[in-house]
């Protein structure tokens, strides 16, 4: 079965561009990523770190509304 997937493969035109858009939208995902993380603001990091320590918050659920 894998050697007929494999000939109608090959017999496409163009496939072979397929696993080399695929590694660079994968590559460009992780770079973006990587940098959008680390030019994050060190300030919001800090603030958002601290929102499960900080008492002034609380959580409003339905059940609270009635």
């Amino acid at each position: 079965m894998f050697e007929q997937i494999k000939h109608n493969i090959e017999t496409i035109s163009g496939i072979e561009i397929y696993p080399i858009l695929s590694l660079l939208i994968f590559f460009f995902f992780f770079v973006g990523l990587g940098f959008w993380v680390f030019s994050y603001k060190k300030e919001k990091i800090q603030e958002m770190s601290e929102i499960p320590l900080d008492e002034g918050y609380s959580i409003i659920s339905k059940d609270n509304l009635k």
